[in-house]
């Protein structure tokens, strides 16, 4: 069995382009995967595109041998980055092509299945409405109506520091800011009671002192975890905060950091409660099994980040469907109509849970004459990232 064509196609999302790719061989059978990352999703493209390529002629069967050899021939333009987001979708795609070929579910390929029910939080629920109080509780009470155990968001992101004009080069906020992130974030809590886990984003958008007293403010409303409080830079600058805020504050990094290799100091620095690694960026399903296998060692639960499109949801699903440190997945609570659309299956979403078939690989095609329907964005339009 060779490879003999790969297609990519970029489908407008609900904030941000998917990139999308299907592998085919000379057998018939066919992969599918997903390559998506944002800001940038043109450059995530080419390079899907340029990877493509290079396997053109290659045995699918060997997906060890093929991530291994695109790993180390993109290393030279860097480990990370769009390189890793092409490696990570073709990787998904030869997971899900070798599955078919075998008749069984990606989660089979990855050592079994612990469950198939996979808890979910909701994240980008939030959009109906303003940045208040009355509005975030409303919608917060409807995820909790929907069924999901935990929800999760960034009680900043509106002020000017984040997506304003004025970046400030400090990453600080006002008190009122503060204030406001703190009094939205306490009504939340209150709207979903005690036994819903409400975990507080900051996109690593806070300098050291707000961070540090953004969490110890925080730690009176039981959060499930403080996310990104430094940036993936520097393991140090993490292990600094780890000891200057409550111990009953979990922290939770891992979206921007790409393979095992990106995580070892994470994990050997016992900085962080929880990772979460982002199958479209991580390395793929292949990758990221051996991310949460890595944090299994070091008694560190995973919930996979997954701001993306449906395959990133069904392929983390299947990772996560086959690892015992598994907490919650990452779901896009109001996405686009057409979500559904481009899979042959929708989404089985059941209770806040999303509950995997035994349809073999991820269970799914893509349906390209749906994909063309809605191209991806091309040009930067307001709150829009390409």
């Amino acid at each position: 069995m060779k490879i003999t064509e790969v297609k990519v196609w970029l489908v407008e999302g609900v904030k941000y382009n998917w990139t999308l790719l299907k592998i085919y061989t000379d057998t018939g059978h066919t992969g599918v995967g997903e390559s998506t990352n944002w800001p940038g999703s043109q450059i995530v493209e080419a390079a899907t595109r340029e990877l493509g390529e290079r396997i053109i002629g290659l045995d699918p069967m060997r997906t060890d041998f093929i991530w291994t050899k695109l790993y180390r021939d993109l290393n030279w333009v860097g480990p990370y980055g769009a390189s890793m987001c092409a490696i990570s979708g073709i990787d998904m795609a030869l997971l899900d092509l070798k599955a078919k070929v075998l008749g069984v579910p990606m989660y089979d390929l990855l050592g079994g299945q612990y469950r198939t029910e996979i808890p979910l939080y909701a994240n980008y629920w939030f959009i109906g409405g303003g940045h208040n109080t009355e509005d975030y509780v409303q919608q917060a009470k409807q995820v909790k109506e929907a069924g999901f155990s935990g929800l999760k968001f960034d009680p900043f992101a509106h002020t000017n520091y984040f997506y304003g004009d004025d970046l400030a080069t400090e990453l600080s906020l006002t008190k009122t800011q503060q204030d406001l992130a703190f009094n939205i974030s306490k009504a939340v809590r209150e709207a979903i009671g005690p036994d819903m886990d409400m975990m507080i984003e900051t996109h690593a958008m806070l300098n050291f002192k707000v961070a540090v007293a953004m969490a110890e403010r925080f730690a009176a409303l039981d959060i499930a975890w403080f996310e990104e409080p430094a940036g993936p830079e520097s393991t140090k600058t993490l292990r600094a905060f780890r000891e200057r805020i409550d111990p009953k504050v979990s922290i939770c990094v891992g979206e921007r950091h790409y393979t095992r290799y990106g995580i070892r100091d994470v994990l050997e620095s016992y900085v962080a409660d929880i990772i979460m690694p982002d199958i479209t960026r991580c390395g793929g399903p292949s990758e990221m099994k051996r991310m949460a296998t890595m944090a299994e060692a070091y008694n560190v639960l995973v919930a996979p980040h997954n701001p993306n499109g449906p395959l990133s949801t069904l392929a983390s699903s299947h990772v996560c469907a086959s690892i015992p440190n598994f907490f919650r997945q990452e779901f896009i609570f109001n996405d686009v109509p057409w979500r559904d659309e481009v899979l042959s299956h929708p989404l089985n979403i059941q209770e806040g849970k999303l509950v995997l078939s035994d349809r073999p690989g991820l269970g799914v095609d893509l349906i390209e004459s749906e994909m063309e329907k809605h191209p991806g964005i091309r040009k930067h339009k307001e709150g829009y990232y390409i």
